[in-house]
Protein backbone atom coordinates (compact mmCIF):
# COMPACT_ATOMS: atom_id res chain seq x y z
CA UNK A 1 0.00 0.00 0.00
CA UNK A 2 2.89 2.23 1.04
CA UNK A 3 4.54 1.21 -2.42
CA UNK A 4 1.56 2.53 -4.22
CA UNK A 5 1.70 6.17 -2.13
CA UNK A 6 5.32 6.85 -3.07
CA UNK A 7 5.34 5.61 -6.47
CA UNK A 8 2.43 7.90 -6.97
CA UNK A 9 3.69 10.83 -5.24
CA UNK A 10 7.21 10.83 -6.87
CA UNK A 11 5.39 10.85 -10.34
CA UNK A 12 3.18 13.44 -9.60
CA UNK A 13 6.12 16.04 -8.36
CA UNK A 14 7.90 14.64 -12.00
CA UNK A 15 5.23 15.61 -13.88
CA UNK A 16 4.75 19.00 -11.94
CA UNK A 17 8.26 19.81 -13.00
CA UNK A 18 7.25 18.86 -16.27
CA UNK A 19 4.31 21.28 -16.44
CA UNK A 20 6.43 24.25 -14.60
CA UNK A 21 8.51 23.66 -17.74
CA UNK A 22 6.18 24.04 -20.91
CA UNK A 23 4.61 26.58 -19.09
CA UNK A 24 8.17 28.58 -19.20
CA UNK A 25 8.27 27.25 -22.58
CA UNK A 26 5.12 29.24 -23.62
CA UNK A 27 6.14 31.90 -22.08
CA UNK A 28 8.90 32.69 -24.30
CA UNK A 29 8.04 31.69 -27.41
CA UNK A 30 8.38 35.07 -28.36
CA UNK A 31 11.68 35.77 -26.86
CA UNK A 32 14.56 36.00 -29.42
CA UNK A 33 16.74 33.10 -30.03
CA UNK A 34 15.01 31.20 -26.96
CA UNK A 35 15.72 27.47 -26.53
CA UNK A 36 13.11 25.25 -25.32
CA UNK A 37 13.73 23.26 -21.70
CA UNK A 38 13.42 19.97 -21.76
CA UNK A 39 12.91 17.98 -18.52
CA UNK A 40 14.73 14.49 -17.62
CA UNK A 41 13.80 11.80 -16.22
CA UNK A 42 14.69 8.26 -14.52
CA UNK A 43 13.12 5.03 -13.15
CA UNK A 44 13.77 4.24 -9.57
CA UNK A 45 14.46 1.13 -8.92
CA UNK A 46 14.14 -0.78 -6.01
CA UNK A 47 16.54 -4.09 -5.76
CA UNK A 48 15.99 -5.10 -2.30
CA UNK A 49 18.44 -5.61 0.36
CA UNK A 50 20.18 -9.33 0.80
CA UNK A 51 20.79 -9.59 4.80
CA UNK A 52 21.08 -12.64 7.30
CA UNK A 53 17.25 -13.53 7.00
CA UNK A 54 17.16 -12.68 2.99
CA UNK A 55 19.99 -14.17 1.37
CA UNK A 56 18.31 -13.92 -1.89
CA UNK A 57 16.56 -10.49 -2.51
CA UNK A 58 13.26 -9.56 -4.64
CA UNK A 59 13.55 -9.44 -8.34
CA UNK A 60 13.79 -5.54 -9.34
CA UNK A 61 11.02 -3.48 -9.80
CA UNK A 62 10.23 -0.06 -10.26
CA UNK A 63 9.14 1.91 -6.97
CA UNK A 64 8.77 5.58 -8.58
CA UNK A 65 9.75 8.14 -11.56
CA UNK A 66 12.98 10.51 -10.42
CA UNK A 67 13.56 14.35 -11.84
CA UNK A 68 16.82 14.15 -12.56
CA UNK A 69 17.19 17.55 -14.26
CA UNK A 70 17.06 19.80 -17.12
CA UNK A 71 18.66 20.17 -20.74
CA UNK A 72 17.99 22.41 -23.51
CA UNK A 73 17.10 21.34 -27.15
CA UNK A 74 19.66 23.72 -29.26
CA UNK A 75 17.83 22.87 -32.65
CA UNK A 76 17.88 26.32 -34.68
CA UNK A 77 14.61 28.68 -34.52
CA UNK A 78 13.59 30.63 -37.44
CA UNK A 79 15.77 33.10 -38.44
CA UNK A 80 13.63 36.40 -39.19
CA UNK A 81 15.06 39.52 -41.34
CA UNK A 82 14.96 42.66 -39.45
CA UNK A 83 16.90 44.58 -41.42
CA UNK A 84 18.68 45.95 -38.36
CA UNK A 85 22.53 46.23 -38.62
CA UNK A 86 22.85 45.75 -34.97
CA UNK A 87 20.68 42.15 -35.22
CA UNK A 88 22.95 39.03 -35.38
CA UNK A 89 22.02 35.58 -35.49
CA UNK A 90 23.80 32.48 -35.67
CA UNK A 91 22.79 29.97 -38.87
CA UNK A 92 23.71 26.68 -36.92
CA UNK A 93 26.00 25.51 -34.24
CA UNK A 94 27.82 27.75 -31.61
CA UNK A 95 27.61 30.62 -29.40
CA UNK A 96 28.68 34.25 -28.99
CA UNK A 97 31.38 34.68 -26.17
CA UNK A 98 30.94 37.99 -23.71
CA UNK A 99 32.72 39.35 -20.80
CA UNK A 100 31.25 39.03 -17.48
CA UNK A 101 31.52 41.66 -15.16
CA UNK A 102 32.92 38.75 -12.60
CA UNK A 103 35.32 37.86 -15.07
CA UNK A 104 33.89 34.97 -16.56
CA UNK A 105 32.70 33.93 -19.88
CA UNK A 106 29.24 34.26 -20.83
CA UNK A 107 27.53 32.36 -24.13
CA UNK A 108 25.07 33.74 -26.57
CA UNK A 109 22.93 32.33 -29.45
CA UNK A 110 23.41 36.34 -30.33
CA UNK A 111 20.24 38.79 -30.68
CA UNK A 112 20.18 42.85 -30.59
CA UNK A 113 23.94 44.25 -30.19
CA UNK A 114 24.70 47.87 -28.68
CA UNK A 115 27.95 50.21 -28.95
CA UNK A 116 29.38 51.79 -26.04
CA UNK A 117 30.20 55.02 -24.83
CA UNK A 118 33.80 54.10 -26.30
CA UNK A 119 32.57 52.03 -29.50
CA UNK A 120 32.87 48.39 -28.07
CA UNK A 121 30.26 46.07 -29.23
CA UNK A 122 28.17 43.72 -27.03
CA UNK A 123 24.66 42.94 -25.84
CA UNK A 124 21.84 44.81 -24.86
CA UNK A 125 22.74 43.75 -21.13
CA UNK A 126 26.01 45.95 -21.75
CA UNK A 127 28.28 42.08 -22.21
CA UNK A 128 31.29 43.07 -24.65
CA UNK A 129 31.60 40.52 -27.36
CA UNK A 130 34.44 38.47 -27.05
CA UNK A 131 36.68 38.95 -28.85
CA UNK A 132 36.80 42.76 -28.09
CA UNK A 133 35.41 44.63 -31.20
CA UNK A 134 35.93 48.62 -30.94
CA UNK A 135 34.78 50.61 -33.91
CA UNK A 136 36.19 54.36 -34.62
CA UNK A 137 34.94 56.92 -33.15
CA UNK A 138 33.76 58.64 -36.75
CA UNK A 139 32.59 55.12 -37.53
CA UNK A 140 28.83 55.42 -39.25
CA UNK A 141 27.77 51.85 -38.77
CA UNK A 142 29.34 48.78 -39.10
CA UNK A 143 29.27 45.59 -41.23
CA UNK A 144 29.47 41.55 -39.99
CA UNK A 145 30.39 39.20 -42.69
CA UNK A 146 29.10 35.43 -42.44
CA UNK A 147 32.80 34.39 -41.54
CA UNK A 148 32.94 36.62 -38.55
CA UNK A 149 35.07 39.60 -40.22
CA UNK A 150 34.03 42.78 -39.09
CA UNK A 151 33.78 46.24 -40.88
CA UNK A 152 33.66 49.75 -39.81
CA UNK A 153 31.43 51.74 -42.09
CA UNK A 154 31.95 55.87 -42.53
CA UNK A 155 29.92 58.11 -43.94
CA UNK A 156 32.70 60.25 -46.56
CA UNK A 157 34.03 58.13 -49.17
CA UNK A 158 36.99 56.08 -47.33
CA UNK A 159 36.55 52.41 -47.93
CA UNK A 160 35.43 49.79 -44.94
CA UNK A 161 38.43 49.41 -42.46
CA UNK A 162 38.16 45.95 -40.93
CA UNK A 163 38.55 45.80 -37.35
CA UNK A 164 38.86 42.00 -36.11
CA UNK A 165 36.84 38.55 -36.75
CA UNK A 166 34.16 37.64 -34.11
CA UNK A 167 34.44 33.51 -33.21
CA UNK A 168 31.73 31.22 -32.17
CA UNK A 169 32.24 28.69 -29.08
CA UNK A 170 31.09 24.93 -29.43
CA UNK A 171 30.49 22.52 -26.74
CA UNK A 172 30.90 18.64 -26.30
CA UNK A 173 27.32 18.95 -25.17
CA UNK A 174 25.47 22.08 -25.44
CA UNK A 175 22.52 20.54 -23.75
CA UNK A 176 24.10 20.68 -20.42
CA UNK A 177 25.07 24.32 -20.25
CA UNK A 178 23.00 26.38 -17.38
CA UNK A 179 21.13 29.15 -17.72
CA UNK A 180 22.10 32.32 -16.05
CA UNK A 181 18.65 34.49 -17.42
CA UNK A 182 18.88 36.76 -20.09
CA UNK A 183 19.64 34.98 -22.87
CA UNK A 184 22.97 33.69 -21.57
CA UNK A 185 24.88 30.53 -20.76
CA UNK A 186 27.73 28.93 -18.59
CA UNK A 187 29.81 25.94 -19.02
CA UNK A 188 29.27 23.21 -16.72
CA UNK A 189 30.93 19.86 -16.38
CA UNK A 190 29.18 18.04 -18.42
CA UNK A 191 28.83 20.37 -20.96
CA UNK A 192 32.26 20.44 -21.34
CA UNK A 193 35.47 23.66 -22.18
CA UNK A 194 34.40 25.81 -25.03
CA UNK A 195 35.57 24.89 -28.14
CA UNK A 196 36.58 28.22 -30.29
CA UNK A 197 36.17 28.06 -33.79
CA UNK A 198 35.92 30.77 -36.78
CA UNK A 199 32.55 30.97 -38.15
CA UNK A 200 31.81 27.57 -40.46
CA UNK A 201 34.99 25.73 -39.23
CA UNK A 202 34.19 21.97 -37.82
CA UNK A 203 30.49 21.98 -38.31
CA UNK A 204 30.26 25.74 -36.34
CA UNK A 205 27.52 27.99 -37.81
CA UNK A 206 27.71 31.07 -39.93
CA UNK A 207 26.75 34.88 -39.06
CA UNK A 208 24.02 36.59 -40.29
CA UNK A 209 23.85 40.24 -39.65
CA UNK A 210 20.18 41.53 -39.89
CA UNK A 211 18.32 38.38 -38.83
CA UNK A 212 17.43 37.41 -35.24
CA UNK A 213 16.44 33.78 -34.55
CA UNK A 214 13.26 33.23 -33.17
CA UNK A 215 12.28 30.61 -30.36
CA UNK A 216 12.09 26.80 -30.85
CA UNK A 217 9.64 26.66 -29.01
CA UNK A 218 6.11 24.70 -30.83
CA UNK A 219 3.23 24.97 -29.92
CA UNK A 220 2.02 22.09 -30.63
CA UNK A 221 4.80 19.76 -29.20
CA UNK A 222 4.29 22.06 -25.98
CA UNK A 223 0.47 21.41 -26.01
CA UNK A 224 0.61 18.15 -26.48
CA UNK A 225 3.27 17.94 -23.45
CA UNK A 226 0.82 20.10 -21.62
CA UNK A 227 -2.14 17.56 -21.77
CA UNK A 228 -0.18 14.28 -21.34
CA UNK A 229 1.36 15.95 -18.02
CA UNK A 230 -2.05 16.75 -16.61
CA UNK A 231 -3.31 13.65 -17.64
CA UNK A 232 -0.16 11.78 -15.73
CA UNK A 233 -0.70 14.15 -12.76
CA UNK A 234 -4.59 13.13 -12.86
CA UNK A 235 -3.89 9.12 -12.98
CA UNK A 236 -1.36 9.75 -9.84
CA UNK A 237 -3.45 11.91 -7.61
CA UNK A 238 -6.65 9.26 -8.18
CA UNK A 239 -4.00 6.16 -6.98
CA UNK A 240 -2.99 8.09 -3.97
CA UNK A 241 -6.69 8.62 -3.67
CA UNK A 242 -7.50 4.38 -3.85
CA UNK A 243 -4.61 3.92 -1.43
CA UNK A 244 -5.58 6.30 1.12
CA UNK A 245 -9.44 4.44 0.94
CA UNK A 246 -7.68 1.21 1.17
CA UNK A 247 -5.80 2.11 4.12
CA UNK A 248 -9.20 3.76 5.70
CA UNK A 249 -10.57 0.46 5.07
CA UNK A 250 -8.12 -1.61 6.69
CA UNK A 251 -8.09 0.99 9.60
CA UNK A 252 -11.80 0.13 10.18
CA UNK A 253 -11.79 -3.56 10.24
CA UNK A 254 -12.55 -5.43 13.28
CA UNK A 255 -11.98 -8.73 14.55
Amino acid sequence: MNNALYISASGMQSQQKQLDAVAHNLTNMNTPAFKATRVQFAELIDRGAANATNPNPPQTHLAGLMHTGMSFDFSLGELKQTGSAADIAIQGAGFLAVALPDGSTGYTRGGKLTVDANGVLGTTDGHPLQPQIQLPSDAQSFKLHSDGRVEALFADARPPMELGRLELSTFARPDALKSTGGGLYHATEDSGEAKTLSPGQDGSGMLAQGFLEGANVKLIDEMTKLMLAQRAYEIGSKVVQAADEMMGMTNSLRR
